[in-house]
C-alpha cells in the first residue's frame, strides 16, 4: 500500500499515479497525502484538505520546506499543490499571496479558506497546525 510514504516517492511516480485516479473522489476513504504539481482541474477533482505552496525554487525558505514536506511526508486525506511563484501572477492576486512559502487552503471550488506564511518556520509541522487543525 502507499500508507506512509515519504521522501521521493511523495514527488515520482507514486504521487502521480495517485494523482491521476480522478474516478475515487466520491469514495469517502481518506487517500495517501500527496504532494503534486498544481492544475486547477486536479484542484477541483482532488478530495480533501487541498493546499497551495507557493514555491519560488531561488528562494531557500521555500526549498527548506519542500524538503521537509518530501522527508516527512503529507498526512492522508491532504494535498499540497505547488504552485510556481513567479508564473502564476494571476493566482497570487487572486488568493492575496505577496511572499513565497504562502501555504492557502482552498475547498473544493478552489475559495480560498484560509492562508499561512511558513516563512519564520519553513516546516510542514508550521503549516500542519496553522491550516490542518
Amino acid at each position: 500500500t502507499q500508507q506512509g510514504t515519504t521522501g521521493a516517492g511523495e514527488t515520482g511516480g507514486g504521487g502521480g499515479a495517485a494523482a491521476e485516479e480522478k474516478g475515487d473522489a466520491g469514495s469517502g476513504t481518506a487517500r495517501p497525502g500527496q504532494y503534486v504539481d498544481y492544475s486547477p482541474e486536479l484542484v477541483a477533482s482532488t478530495p480533501g484538505d487541498k493546499l497551495l505552496f507557493f514555491h519560488a525554487p531561488w528562494c531557500s525558505q521555500c526549498v527548506a520546506l519542500e524538503e521537509d514536506i518530501e522527508a516527512s511526508g503529507v498526512p492522508d486525506g491532504v494535498t499540497v499543490f505547488k504552485v510556481d511563484y513567479d508564473s502564476n501572477q494571476d493566482l497570487r492576486q487572486e488568493y492575496g499571496v505577496t511572499i513565497q512559502t504562502t501555504m492557502v487552503k482552498v475547498d473544493n471550488e478552489g475559495e480560498k479558506i484560509d492562508s499561512f506564511v511558513a516563512y519564520e518556520d519553513p516546516t510542514f509541522d508550521s503549516v500542519s497546525a496553522a491550516l490542518l487543525k
